[in-house]
């Protein structure tokens, strides 16, 4: 168990090799990808756009004394700023008392892609998870990750936070502060959450793309990464738990979510 499994995520090959494209003449494939471009650069002007009204969205006030449990004990909504103008928040998927192989490999998909923050805080943002569980155990698991943003546990305020919004599912809801008084400003969820991860933009960039059979590829497209019935291996879970976590036992860090480490 402490071993990465071999080939962690490679297609598996059968007697046949996966489909490929067509092979072309350079030219005939820069007048393609010329083609690929113009539909590339409207999604990108669109995503400009999209950006902009959502700067133009009118803000709801939430209440700045509203608790979270952090390693020193309770903080206030306010607190989780940092000082900084604008807090960006994770709502981490929790399910108290289960071992760590059984807790959200799609939050920890997501967050285990965040490292660098100062880009972020250069802008006066700060990231933060609020994890909808308790705080010990769930704050192990971020030291079993080898995490470093800044993590708190919403468990007992999630119907002020998360009103309007499903509890137990993941989120992520912008806020702005103006002295003392906290607005949100934008949310999101489900497959908005993507929003996080470079893995699947790389993949997207690839000729098999996610290898996910819900994808619009060509027939022979390996597709072996999928959710139910049919599926090799499930889309974030590779033998039995999240795909992180396999380097994480490798290096010999322990996952229990139990004891203090």
């Amino acid at each position: 168990m402490g071993n990465e499994p071999t080939r962690l995520g490679w297609p598996t090959f059968g007697a046949e090799a996966p489909a490929l494209p067509e092979v072309v003449d350079r030219s005939t494939f820069q007048a393609r990808l010329d083609e690929l471009r113009i539909r590339e650069k409207a999604h990108t002007r669109e995503g400009v756009a999209i950006a902009a009204a959502r700067r133009r969205l009118p803000m709801v006030e939430v209440d700045g004394a509203t608790e979270l449990i952090g390693p020193d004990g309770p903080i206030s909504l306010l607190d989780a700023f940092e000082g900084r103008p604008q807090l960006v928040t994770y709502y981490f998927m929790w399910y108290p008392g289960r071992p760590a192989a059984q807790q959200c490999e799609g939050c920890t998909w997501n967050n285990a892609q965040i490292s660098e923050l100062s880009y972020l805080h250069s802008r006066g943002i700060t990231y933060a998870v609020f994890c909808q569980g308790p705080f010990d155990e769930s704050y192990r698991y971020r030291e079993f990750m080898g995490w470093r943003m800044p993590w708190y546990s919403a468990q007992g305020s999630l119907d002020t936070l998360l009103a309007g919004k499903q509890v137990g599912m993941m989120h992520i809801v912008c806020y702005v502060r103006e002295g003392d008084r906290v607005f949100e400003t934008y949310w999101t969820s489900r497959r908005g959450v993507e929003v996080l991860d470079y893995s699947y933009a790389l993949m997207d960039l690839t000729v098999w793309g996610r290898q996910e059979p819900q994808e619009d590829s060509l027939p022979g497209w390996p597709q072996q990464w999928g959710i139910g019935v049919g599926a090799t291996e499930h889309v974030t879970r590779y033998d039995g738990r999240p795909i992180p976590h396999w380097s994480r036992l490798g290096a010999g860090r322990s996952d229990d979510l139990t004891v203090e480490s």
